[in-house]
């Protein structure tokens, strides 16, 4: 067996009772099980994002479309992305807050630059990639 390492983590107290809830509901028996899960799903999701395999995929946006500039930036790389966007849909979560999301199609790798420029715009508050299809390994 691998040695094991200890380290330690800060979190505020709110986000530590929302982890306790999510190891609870899924039924982690310690917290370091449930980081080990997130760590290993995260750098497996990180891997296949340096692809060159065609991929569909969707990205999901919360932000505040009353930050300056914000939605005329969003827009602007969507049209600087014309060939990888396929469509996107928005939602007004409430009077501060929008949702969008883009379905997106190419290189893994393109999707990943994309969706890194997008989520890393000031006022988008979350942002999600999920890739729903890619080419089968061998083609077919």
């Amino acid at each position: 067996m691998a040695q094991v390492v200890r380290f330690s983590v800060s979190l505020e107290a709110e986000l530590l009772e929302q982890f306790d809830g999510y190891c609870r509901a899924h039924r982690y028996p310690t917290r370091s099980e449930a980081v080990r899960h997130l760590i290993r799903e995260k750098l497996t999701q990180e891997s296949w994002q340096a692809d060159e395999r065609q991929v569909t995929a969707t990205l999901t946006l919360v932000y505040d479309h009353h930050r300056s500039q914000l939605v005329s930036r969003l827009l602007d790389l969507q049209h600087d992305y014309a060939e990888q966007v396929v469509s996107t849909l928005h939602v007004h979560l409430d009077h501060d807050r929008c949702l969008e999301v883009i379905v997106l199609r190419g290189s893994a790798r393109q999707l990943r630059r994309v969706a890194d420029e997008l989520q890393s715009l000031k006022g988008v508050h979350q942002g999600h990639l999920v890739v729903a299809s890619g080419e089968s390994p061998h083609g077919s």
